[in-house]
C-alpha cells in the first residue's frame, strides 16, 4: 500500500462509505479468527528461547496489518485486540499509520480516526519491552491520509517524548536476535534520515486489492499468500520476508475476507508443525490466538 495521492483519495472515498458495525453482529472467536476483545492464549515472552545468534530475518513471527484499526465500521476495522493485548498474544510486527497535522501524529485508517496518537503506541511498546526484555518489536511506520511526506521530525519528537532514543535499533543492518532484544525496530516507510531498517528493503507481498468475496477472487489472494510463504521458506536468510494475508474492497471487508483466508493460512501452516520452518513475518487481520501460536511454534 503505497502512500500515493491516488491511494489517499481511494482511502478517503472508502472512508465515506464506512458503516457502523453490523447490527446484531456477534463476536466470533475461533482458532484462526478472532474479533473479540481478548485473545484466548497469551505468548508474551516466546522470543526468550530463540538463540541469540539467529538473525532476526531467520525468525518466523506473527504480525497484524493496520494494527490499530479497531474502529470505524467493518470496512475500516482490521483488528479487535488492543495493542497491549496483541503484544502479549505474541504479535511482534506492527503496522502503524499516522496522520500528520501541525506536528501531531494521530492514528488513522483512511479518514477513520482510531482514538489514539503515536505516543500511545510508543508507550504501550515501551511498557511491554520493559516487562519482557527478551522480546523485540518491529514497527512499519507510514503516513496515512495527510500526504505531507514530511513526518520525520514529528516522529523523532514523539520518540523523545514518549519513549527514549536508545529504545531504537539504529542501523539499516539486520540484527541478530540477541542484539534485537529489548529494541523497537522501525521499518521506515517514510523519507528522512535513518531511524531503523528501510521498509522497502524487505521482500514484501501485499496484494491487498481483493475485489469481492467470490471464490475466484479469494483463491487469487490465497495464491499470492501461499506463493510468497513458499518463497520465504527457501529465500535469502539474510533478507526479511513479509507476507500480508489481509485484503479489502467495498465488496470484501477485512473481517469477511479474514474469515475465509485465516482458516486456509492456519491449515497450511499446521502442515509444518513439528518442523522448524522460516516464513518471516506473517501479517494478518483478526488472527485467532491458535493461529498466532502456530506461527510462533514454527521456530522450534
Amino acid at each position: 500500500m503505497e502512500g500515493t495521492r491516488g491511494r489517499i483519495l481511494q482511502l478517503m472515498v472508502m472512508g465515506v462509505l464506512l458503516g457502523a458495525t453490523v447490527p446484531g453482529h456477534r463476536a466470533i472467536q475461533t482458532p484462526d479468527y478472532d474479533d473479540t476483545s481478548t485473545p484466548e492464549i497469551l505468548n508474551p515472552s516466546w522470543m526468550a528461547t530463540i538463540p541469540d545468534v539467529y538473525s532476526l530475518s531467520d525468525v518466523t513471527m506473527p504480525g497484524t496489518h493496520n494494527t490499530m484499526a479497531l474502529y470505524g465500521g467493518t470496512l475500516a476495522e482490521c483488528n479487535s485486540w488492543s495493542l497491549a493485548l496483541q503484544l502479549r498474544a505474541g504479535i511482534r510486527f506492527l503496522d502503524i499509520r499516522v496522520r500528520h497535522a501541525k506536528g501531531n501524529l494521530t492514528i488513522h485508517h483512511g479518514i477513520s480516526y482510531q482514538f489514539a496518537h503515536f505516543g500511545d503506541v510508543l508507550m504501550d511498546v515501551v511498557a511491554f519491552l520493559r516487562e519482557y526484555p527478551s522480546e523485540t518489536v518491529l514497527m512499519r511506520l507510514k503516513e496515512e491520509l495527510s500526504g505531507t511526506q514530511d513526518i520525520y521530525n514529528a516522529v523523532v519528537r514523539y520518540i523523545n517524548e514518549y519513549a527514549h532514543w536508545d529504545l531504537l535499533w539504529h542501523s539499516r543492518e539486520m540484527p541478530s536476535m540477541g542484539a534485537a532484544r529489548g529494541k523497537l525496530i522501525i521499518l521506515q516507510d517514510f523519507t528522512g534520515p535513518d531511524l531503523g531498517i528501510r521498509y522497502n528493503s524487505l521482500d514484501i507481498a501485499d496484494d491487498w486489492k481483493v475485489s469481492s468475496l467470490q471464490p475466484e477472487e479469494v483463491e487469487k489472494k490465497w495464491k499470492s499468500v501461499s506463493t510468497h510463504l513458499e518463497a520465504a521458506a527457501v529465500g535469502n536468510k539474510n533478507r526479511m520476508f513479509l507476507t500480508y494475508s489481509s485484503g479489502a474492497s467495498i465488496l470484501a471487508h477485512p473481517n469477511a475476507l479474514a474469515q475465509l483466508i485465516n482458516p486456509r493460512l492456519h491449515e497450511y501452516l499446521t502442515g509444518y508443525v513439528g518442523q522448524r520452518k522460516r516464513f518471516g513475518i506473517v501479517a494478518m487481520d483478526f488472527p485467532g490466538a491458535e493461529l498466532v501460536q502456530t506461527i510462533i511454534g514454527l521456530n522450534y
